[in-house]
C-alpha cells in the first residue's frame, strides 16, 4: 500500500556522483553501486539513466521482499530541490536528495528514516545534517525507517518480544510487575488528579519549547514507551522541541533505537555504563531547546503537565521546578494522585523524604491552594530548568556514579547559589515507585550512595556535615574522590553557607544541639531502636540496624529526653507491659526523662546474657507493624519494672567529647 510522508528539512546536497549501499542479507555488508542521476536532476550532465532502470538495477529478485519500486519523485514547492526515494532491499532503504527544501514522497513501503554517513562511519545521532564528504563527493545513505506519528507506532511489535513468559517472575527484571505493565496501552487513560482551579486556569501562549531528556538502562519497553507517548500526547506539540532518549548501555540496543522511529524522538546510546548523572549531561548537551525537562523512564504525564512548569521558568530562569509526583502502583499500575501538601526534605542521614507542610503553612495556602510550593529539595527524577542556567550552575557532579545523592547536591547548589526550587501543584506526573533497584551498582548500592552523598556533604554542608557522619558513621570509611573542581565552582558562584540554607530554606530540619549528650542510633547487638515508620503517638520497636539513620536516628538531649526529630520517647503509663511511644516533647514530663550510664546498673547481667534486652518484647506486637517487636516496659525478675535497659553502642555518637565506644544503659528516671 502506498503512503505519503513529508520529509522536513532533510534534503541533502549531493554532487553528480552518488553512491548507494546495496544491502545484503547481513546488515552492513554489501557492495556500492554507482548511481547515474536521472534526466532532469539538476547537475546530472551526461549521466542520465531512466528512473526505472535505476530501480530495476538496485532491486534484485533475490532480495527478500524485492524489488521495490520508486512510486514518485517529488519536487519541492519552491522548485529548488528534488528528492529520490529508493527502497532497495528488505533491510536497507535509501533517500537521495538534491537541494534543501521539503518534499512529499509517495512510495510502496513506508519506513522511518535515520541518516548514516559513509564518511563519518556512524549514525548522525542528532539529525542535524551537516555536509560530510569523501574525496569531494557527498555520500549519504538513509537507512532504517521513516518517522511515524506516535499513534501509528506498533506497540505490539515493540513490546511483544520482551514480554514475561509463563512461569517467569514478573518482578525479576524491573522490580515492578512487568506483566501488568505490558498489558497496558501505550496511551492508556489516567485520572486527572489536578485541583479544580488548575483545570480552569489559562496559561501563557508564548511559552518556550523544551527538550525532554529521558535516561534509561534496561527499562521495561512498555514503561519506556508509555513515558514517551504520554509526553507527546499530553503536551502541546509546539512546546516539545524533541525527546532525547539516552540509552545508558542497555543490554539490548533496540530498546531505545526502535523508539527513534517516533516523530520528535532522538536516541543517544552510551558505549559504556555512565550512570544517571553523566547520561543526563550528555542529553542536556545535545538538547536544542532553551529549556530542559528531565524525566525518569517509568513516568506518565497528566493533563497540561508541561505549561505550568514552563511558565514558572519563563518568568524567572533561576527557578528549578518540579511537578507533584503521583504514584503508579508497582504491583497493579493503578494511578493514584499524591497529596499537594508535601515538600521535599531529608533527615541527617541525607536520604530524601517527603515532609508534610506545617499546619500554619497549610492554613496560609487555603486562599490559593495551587500556588507554587517552595521546597528545600526535589526528588530529582522529574524537573524543569533553563538550559543555560543548568550549564552556568555546573550541570551535575560528573564524578558521581550510577544513581543517588544527585538530587541532594543539585538542591543544595540551586538554593545556596542564588536559585530556588518549587513544586508546582497544577503539574502532575505519575511515577512508578519501586522498593529496590533493578540494576547493579559497582561495589554495591550502599557504597555508591555513600560516596555520592559524601561528595555533596563535603562540598556544600560546611561543618554541618558532622551531623551526617554522626547519623551514618559507616560513611566515613567510603572514599569520595577529588572534589576540588566542585569547591572551586562553589567559590566561583559566590554561594551562601549551609547555615543560611538551614535558617532560610529548611528551618523545619531539627539541627542537633551541640549540648546534646549524643546523637545517632540506639543499638543492642544487631538490633536498633526504630520508629517503624510511625509518627506522633506511634509505637516504637526494634529493627535490624542499617546504619543509615532515618527511623533509627535519635538524640539524647541535655534535658535527658530521647528525641526523634521533634518527638520524644514516652512511657504511656508505669504498669508492666506498657508500650513505649513517640509523643510530642513536653517540659518536666517524667515519662520522657531518661538517664544514661555505664553497665553498672542492675540490669547489666541480664542484658549481657541475652541478644535482645529483657525489657524488649521477644514476640511481635500487633501494634508494631511489619512483624517487628514493639518496645515495652516489662517486669524482669531481677530488677525493678520501671527500669528500661537498652545498650547504646558507638552508633549513638556523643558530640562532645569525640566519639567513644562505651556501652551505655538507658533507664527511666
Amino acid at each position: 500500500m502506498g503512503d505519503s510522508r513529508v520529509v522536513n528539512s532533510v534534503c541533502l546536497q549531493v554532487l553528480t556522483h552518488v553512491y548507494l549501499d546495496r544491502c545484503s542479507q547481513e546488515r552492513g555488508v554489501g557492495t556500492r553501486t554507482p548511481l547515474a542521476l536521472p534526466a532532469g536532476f539538476p547537475g546530472s550532465g551526461a549521466h542520465r539513466t531512466p528512473l526505472v532502470g535505476v530501480t530495476e538495477g538496485l532491486g534484485g529478485s533475490a532480495v527478500p521482499g524485492g524489488p521495490f519500486r520508486v512510486r514518485h519523485v517529488g519536487v519541492s514547492p519552491q522548485g529548488q530541490g528534488l528528492c529520490l526515494c529508493l527502497a532497495i532491499s528488505a533491510c536497507d532503504y535509501q533517500l537521495i536528495c538534491k537541494g534543501v527544501s521539503s518534499v512529499a514522497i509517495t512510495f510502496a513501503a513506508v519506513i522511518p528514516v535515520t541518516f548514516y554517513s559513509h564518511c563519518s562511519g556512524g549514525l548522525l545521532e542528532d539529525h542535524r545534517l551537516e555536509p560530510h564528504t569523501c574525496s569531494g563527493l557527498g555520500l549519504w545513505a538513509a537507512s532504517s525507517v521513516w518517522k511515524v506519528r506516535w499513534p501509528d507506532f506498533n506497540q505490539e511489535a515493540y513490546v511483544g518480544g520482551t514480554m514475561v513468559r509463563s512461569g517467569q517472575d514478573p518482578y525479576a527484571r524491573n522490580k515492578f510487575n512487568q506483566v501488568e505493565s505490558d498489558k497496558l496501552r501505550m496511551d492508556r487513560g489516567i485520572p486527572d488528579t489536578r485541583h479544580d482551579q488548575c483545570q480552569r486556569k489559562q496559561w501563557r501562549v508564548d511559552l518556550p519549547a523544551t527538550s525532554v531528556v529521558i535516561t534509561f538502562h534496561n527499562e521495561a519497553r512498555s514503561a519506556l514507551l508509555r513515558t514517551v507517548v504520554s509526553v507527546l500526547k499530553k503536551s502541546p506539540p509546539h512546546l516539545i522541541k524533541e525527546i532525547i532518549l539516552v540509552d545508558d548501555y542497555s543490554n539490548d540496543p533496540e530498546d531505545g533505537a526502535l523508539l527513534g522511529k517516533i516523530e520528535k524522538v532522538r536516541v543517544l546510546r552510551n558505549d559504556r555504563r555512565e550512570g544517571l548523572m553523566r547520561s543526563r549531561v550528555r542529553g542536556a548537551d545535545a538538547a536544542q531547546a532553551k529549556v530542559l525537562t528531565f524525566l525518569d523512564s517509568h513516568c506518565e504525564c497528566n493533563e497540561h503537565w508541561l505549561e505550568p512548569l514552563l511558565e514558572r521558568v519563563a518568568e524567572d530562569r533561576t527557578r528549578v521546578v518540579s511537578p507533584i509526583i503521583d504514584v503508579i502502583n508497582m504491583d497493579n499500575f493503578q494511578y493514584v494522585g499524591a497529596s499537594a501538601d508535601l515538600k521535599g526534605g531529608f533527615d541527617w542521614n541525607l536520604v530524601f523524604k517527603w515532609d508534610y507542610m506545617t499546619p500554619e503553612q497549610r492554613r496560609s495556602r487555603q486562599g490559593n491552594p495551587v500556588a507554587p510550593i517552595k521546597t528545600p529539595m526535589i526528588a530529582g527524577g522529574l524537573f524543569v530548568m533553563d538550559k543555560f542556567y543548568f550549564e552556568e550552575l555546573g550541570k551535575y557532579d560528573m564524578m558521581m556514579d550510577v544513581w543517588g545523592g544527585e538530587n541532594l547536591e543539585i538542591s543544595f547548589r540551586v538554593w545556596q547559589c542564588g536559585g530556588s526550587l518549587e513544586i508546582i501543584p497544577c503539574s502532575r506526573v505519575g511515577h512508578v515507585f519501586r522498593k529496590q533497584h533493578p540494576y547493579t551498582f559497582p561495589g554495591g548500592s550502599g557504597t555508591v550512595f555513600a560516596r555520592n552523598t559524601r561528595r555533596a556533604a563535603e562540598v556544600w554542608m560546611d561543618e554541618y556535615k558532622n551531623f551526617y557522619y554522626a547519623a551514618v558513621p559507616s560513611a566515613r570509611n567510603v572514599p569520595y574522590g577529588n572534589i576540588q573542581s566542585r569547591l572551586e565552582l562553589r567559590k566561583k558562584l559566590n554561594c551562601k553557607p549551609f547555615k543560611w540554607y538551614l535558617e532560610n530554606v529548611y528551618p523545619e530540619l531539627r539541627v542537633p544541639d551541640h549540648q546534646d549528650i549524643a546523637f545517632g542510633a540506639l543499638q543492642q547487638g544487631t538490633n536498633c531502636l526504630d520508629t517503624l515508620g510511625h509518627f506522633a503517638d506511634g509505637v516504637v520497636g526494634v529493627y535490624e540496624c542499617h546504619n543509615a539513620g532515618g527511623n533509627q536516628e535519635w538524640a539524647l538531649t541535655k534535658e535527658k529526653s530521647v528525641k526523634h526529630i521533634d518527638l520524644c520517647l514516652t512511657v504511656v503509663d508505669r504498669s508492666p507491659g506498657s508500650l513505649i511511644k513517640l509523643q510530642g516533647c513536653r517540659e518536666n514530663d517524667s515519662r520522657q526523662v531518661w538517664s544514661s550510664g555505664t553497665c553498672g546498673c542492675p540490669c547489666s547481667a541480664q542484658t549481657r546474657a541475652v541478644s535482645v534486652p529483657t525489657p524488649l518484647a521477644s514476640a511481635a506486637s500487633p501494634h508494631a507493624g511489619q512483624g517487628r517487636p514493639a518496645l515495652h516496659l516489662m517486669a524482669p525478675l531481677s530488677f525493678p519494672w520501671s527500669l528500661l535497659c537498652f545498650l547504646l553502642h558507638s552508633p549513638l555518637t556523643p558530640l562532645h567529647p569525640p566519639p567513644h565506644t562505651h556501652t551505655h544503659v538507658l533507664s527511666l528516671k
